[in-house]
């Protein structure tokens, strides 16, 4: 996996090898600070390391102080066309910008924020998207492509190097998924600054979900992305549960792993509500267990040896597990000595000098 240059803002840092964050964004009026604290508060609870929120006008701007000093998650500025916001966000203590050069105006412009920016010590995320690829690439290459999201991008670096700043993220979204991923992959051999990934304009949860965890989860298994967000219509504490569930399914963020079977003729017990009662009693977990929930005899056995709990469903009678080896057989609710046996395995493992929740 390549290592690229890291960046800070706040106390979290991005790219440098270190953890692939979370990010979403506010859908609330940033004036209104107490219902934009309060989104902040949701989405932190729901997974976020890192929160944006729109800067469209100056009480906009100011209403950054007060949500900065009412947080610990780093709020990022999102700031177009009025460089003049991206100064007054900067100066009120926003941890980072997310800009598009290319419509501040001008080269002095560019220069004025990545002035402030580098003054106060935080990084801007060039934000290049399918709808934003200047004129002339788009009429050299008939259309929007991978080639000229990447050369969007090289130009808006290139202002900001010129005016001496290098703390630098970038994304180049587009709504198809294909075309998302080919950009980023070119992306990842032209440029050593941490990427920030994502399917932009995905859609509804469901159907938006599909393609972002596509897109996103492709680049992730090639060792690309520094930091990820799930764009999603809608309350977007829907997208830090969906991002963070690509990163547990590729096995790079930790928590609990569910596995449960698709159910069949041959499902006896209700493995749909059994499942659904241990998913939401430890969406707390941070430990890396792997609990199984399956319906009958068939894979269940097999499923069990490979995870850490699990529950083999019977009419008369279901069995449990650790680690492969039967606990015993019960014929009442299982889920309070499935939680129990949980519980018990995340203790074991901090007394073994691990820290989870």
């Amino acid at each position: 996996m390549k290592t690229t240059h890291a960046v800070k803002l706040g106390k979290l840092t991005i790219g440098g090898g270190h953890p692939i964050s979370v990010q979403s964004m506010t859908n609330t009026d940033t004036r209104e600070i107490t219902a934009t604290a309060q989104q902040i508060k949701q989405l932190g609870l729901a997974g976020c390391d890192i929160v944006r929120m729109s800067v469209y006008d100056k009480d906009c701007a100011k209403a950054v102080r007060p949500l900065v000093d009412g947080t610990r998650i780093p709020l990022v500025a999102d700031i177009h066309f009025d460089h003049e916001l991206a100064l007054m966000a900067i100066e009120n203590g926003i941890n980072k910008l997310r800009i598009n050069p290319g419509n501040l105006r001008n080269e002095a412009a560019v220069r004025a924020v990545a002035d402030c920016a580098k003054a106060h010590q935080i990084p801007i995320r060039i934000g290049v998207n399918s709808g934003s690829v200047p004129k002339d690439i788009l009429a050299r290459d008939g259309g929007v492509t991978p080639q000229g999201l990447v050369d969007s991008a090289i130009g808006h670096v290139r202002l900001l190097e010129r005016a001496g700043f290098d703390q630098i993220v970038l994304s180049l979204k587009a709504s198809d998924v294909r075309l998302m991923v080919e950009a980023y992959r070119l992306a990842d051999k032209t440029f050593d600054y941490p990427l920030h990934l994502g399917v932009t304009e995905a859609g509804l949860p469901g159907q938006g979900t599909v393609k972002s965890a596509i897109g996103i989860g492709a680049l992730l298994l090639d060792g690309i992305g520094d930091t990820i967000r799930v764009s999603l219509t809608g309350s977007p504490l829907t997208e830090p549960e969906a991002a963070i569930g690509i990163l547990k399914a590729l096995g790079i963020r930790g928590g609990l792993e569910l596995v449960s079977c698709p159910t069949c003729g041959r499902t006896e017990v209700d493995i749909q509500g059994i499942a659904q009662r241990v998913q939401d009693a430890t969406r707390h977990i941070t430990a890396p267990i792997k609990v199984a929930i399956m319906g009958c005899v068939v894979n269940g056995p097999g499923e069990a040896k490979e995870a850490d709990i699990a529950f083999c469903g019977g009419k008369t009678g279901s069995a449990l597990y650790k680690k492969g080896q039967f606990v015993k057989k019960i014929t009442e609710d299982p889920v309070p000595e499935l939680l129990r046996m949980i519980e018990e395995y995340v203790h074991q493992m901090n007394k073994q000098g691990q820290d989870y929740a």
